[in-house]
């Protein structure tokens, strides 16, 4: 529809009708015949006004969205589409491992392809709008939400976000193929006190700015068309009723033009909040403040249209249907409101991509003399709560059938171990038994699979334990007395703390929750037919007390270092040391990579002058691999405090068996700039110091470059 048409339309609207474009409901208010259902007589929706909805989430099936939408315009005065919206957050039907294993990737291109063929699912059950990706700032495990993240490196968590969008959205929404995102939560969710969801966030204006902004600001310039609001309090303001942070930085300094959309109920959670004292004063707030679409509660619906005519918001409320009529223009709505729903998926190749994805996504965290890969002709033994589990998706899979994912047990048996023995059942029963006893003293190897349910991880599932189950720490125990050969595979949606495993095992590898294809990708990974590839997003603490952590720590004017480490009085725990256990970067391969030749081009960098780092990468062996390599900095003398060291920026290079590369990284002034108390970005003269590292610890080269 051209601009003037969809004026006209808008224009023709009345105010009730244009209150309804911001009010979102669940499939449950429609039924098969178009009648009002209970949910809609809960809320006081007559047929008139129910058929004035703007859009739609969580349906299932291109049928539902398909009757609904059929219904909806045969009964819709002015035949406005409905938007359907779903958290289509690491795939649709077909499951791919969840963003935080994506991001140990540290890939673009393999959060692009995921979000591409999720997108490609999605809009073909009839989906138009994805809740992804989720742009929170992460440091602390206990928050079950880091399942969600990109990580707790500010830089690569936004150049991750920005890929999501691209990969949902591409060229443009007119692809049938393609959905819209929408960017969540803004701002400052990730903080919440505690790791307690929902818990209220206190951020310094510098860290907010410093932090948390960069994702949602390459996310908006990646183009999403929608930002959602997040649930808690920033510096004690609910962010539904949070007018600075949406008015001013979100459209003034982040440029946002897009639509603003609270989350589930929470505009009428300001009650709860007690910022306001009726859900009349919760829609004022709200809508002042800059909530575009109310997600699931009724307060727009019941006090907006009253609201707009005392306070005289019309013009307000016309800018708020412009957008929402605009990004039903653009998925080209008016035109074909059931887009894509003609196409169909292919099984087959969703499998093969997410096999291809999903392998670049595990760790291999210990590795000692070997045991891995598995051989030919060992005598394996899998057990433990998670080794024929097919609970691999994760949380946020709630179309996916997890009836269908592969199990670590299935995936080694279709891969051809004849010689794997499972024992199912727990060590206080098993090992009562002498045959298994006598099975377990004669085999060569013991994968110990365990970990978490996915149910213990995502939304409200914050934990201040973060130790596998007891019986499965119990199987490593008994065989570590036994002196088995152990190889742990680790099943979790967050870093957990592997201190008391870690001396128990030979072998650590940190699946996170892999997705459909879990036990295929596993195999693969543990008999060597591909490498490990799969570098930690987030650093395992050693203990919950460390919790939140990050390996950007911030120089104190009592710095721990190796020489004063006996003293008392430093920045430092008792019973503790600061480290993580395994640190931000950090992941084994079987491949012998090596490094050399490591230079800048100059070590002055300028407006006029910028620098380039350039190194060959060479892999010494005969198997196929990927290595990342991590140009980490420091700046040495800084206004206001900076950590002890961050990533600048990451290459993932290919390589084939024996083959060399160069790798340029090419640095600019202005990619050193940082906020300042006034909250503005600039750049400091004077010494910076570059590294080149395997992990954030792990550090294998570094040089000076000045700064004028």
């Amino acid at each position: 529809m051209n601009e003037k048409n969809l004026l006209e339309l808008m224009n023709n609207l009345s105010i009730e009708e244009k209150v309804g474009q911001l009010i979102q409901i669940t499939p449950d208010f429609f039924d098969s015949e178009g009648e009002v259902t209970g949910p809609a007589q809960a809320w006081n929706l007559d047929k008139r006004t129910l058929y004035q909805v703007g859009s739609v989430l969580g349906t299932h099936t291109r049928e539902q969205v398909e009757m609904i939408q059929k219904n909806y315009l045969q009964r819709s005065k002015h035949k406005i589409p409905l938007l359907f919206m779903a958290d289509v957050i690491h795939g649709y039907e077909h499951i791919f491992p969840i963003p935080l294993a994506l991001a140990a990737s540290f890939d673009e291109k393999v959060v692009e392809k995921m979000a591409h063929y999720s997108a490609k699912e999605a809009a073909d059950a009839g989906i138009h709008v994805t809740f992804s990706p989720m742009a929170d700032h992460v440091t602390d495990a206990r928050w079950g939400r880091v399942l969600e993240s990109s990580g707790e490196d500010p830089r690569l968590a936004a150049r991750l976000t920005a890929a999501y969008v691209r990969g949902y959205q591409g060229e443009s929404l007119n692809d049938p193929n393609k959905i819209a995102s929408c960017v969540k939560h803004f701002v400052g969710y990730g903080a919440a006190k505690g790791g307690r969801d929902y818990n209220e966030a206190n951020l310094s204006d510098v860290e907010l700015y410093q932090n948390y902004l960069p994702a949602f600001q390459q996310a908006i310039e990646a183009g999403a068309k929608f930002v959602m609001t997040a649930f808690q309090s920033v510096s004690g303001v609910p962010m539904t009723a949070n007018r600075p942070l949406i008015q001013h930085v979100l459209r003034e300094l982040l440029k946002f033009e897009g639509v603003v959309i609270s989350d589930w109920g929470a505009v009428q959670e300001l009650c709860a909040h007690r910022v306001a004292e009726n859900s009349s004063e919760a829609a004022k707030l709200a809508f002042q403040a800059g909530i575009e679409i109310e997600m699931m509660s009724n307060c727009y619906h019941e006090h907006l249209e009253h609201l707009v005519s005392e306070n005289g918001w019309e013009e307000l409320l016309d800018q708020v249907v412009w957008r929402i009529l605009t990004v039903k223009n653009e998925l080209n709505l008016f035109e074909n409101p059931y887009r894509s729903m003609n196409s169909r998926v292919q099984s087959n190749e969703y499998r093969k991509v997410n096999n291809e994805i999903a392998l670049r996504t595990p760790v291999l965290l210990k590795n000692e003399h070997q045991v891995l890969p598995l051989k030919k002709n060992e005598k394996i033994i899998l057990l433990g709560s998670k080794a024929d589990s097919q609970d691999v998706l994760g949380a946020w899979s709630w179309i996916g059938k997890q009836e269908m994912a592969i199990s670590l047990k299935q995936g080694l048996v279709d891969g051809g171990n004849d010689t794997l023995t499972f024992i199912k059942g727990t060590p206080s029963e098993r090992l009562q038994d002498a045959e298994v006893v006598k099975a377990i003293q004669e085999a060569d190897k013991i994968i110990v699979a365990i970990g978490e349910t996915s149910g213990e991880t995502g939304e409200a599932a914050s934990k201040v334990h973060l130790r596998v189950p007891f019986e499965d720490q119990l199987w490593l125990d008994e065989l570590h007395k036994m002196g088995k050969v152990t190889i742990a595979v680790i099943f979790a949606g967050r870093p957990l703390v592997l201190t008391d495993i870690e001396p128990k095992v030979d072998g650590l590898v940190m699946a996170w929750f892999p997705g459909s294809e879990a036990g295929h990708i596993l195999a693969q990974l543990l008999t060597g037919d591909f490498d490990f590839s799969g570098r930690l997003p987030m650093s395992f603490p050693q203990n919950e007390g460390q919790l939140p952590l990050t390996y950007q720590q911030m120089e104190t004017g009592r710095p721990l270092t190796q020489t004063n480490y006996q003293e008392k009085y430093l920045s430092k725990y008792l019973d503790c040391s600061n480290d993580p256990l395994y640190e931000f970067g950090f992941g084994l391969q079987y491949a012998t990579v090596s490094w050399k030749n490591i230079q800048l081009s100059t070590n002055q960098l300028s407006d006029e002058c910028s620098t380039r780092l350039t190194m060959t990468v060479s892999n010494d062996t005969d198997i196929q691999t990927h290595s990342i390599v991590q140009l980490y900095m420091r700046d040495e003398v800084t206004t206001v405090v900076r950590p002890m060291i961050e990533l600048l920026d990451v290459k993932v290079v290919k390589l084939e068996p024996n083959q060399k590369v160069i790798v340029t990284f090419t640095i600019d002034k202005k990619d050193l700039q940082y906020v300042h108390a006034d909250l503005t970005k600039q750049i400091e003269l004077g010494k910076v110091t570059f590294f080149i590292g395997e992990s954030s610890k792990r550090i294998v080269w570094s040089a000076p470059c000045f700064v004028g």
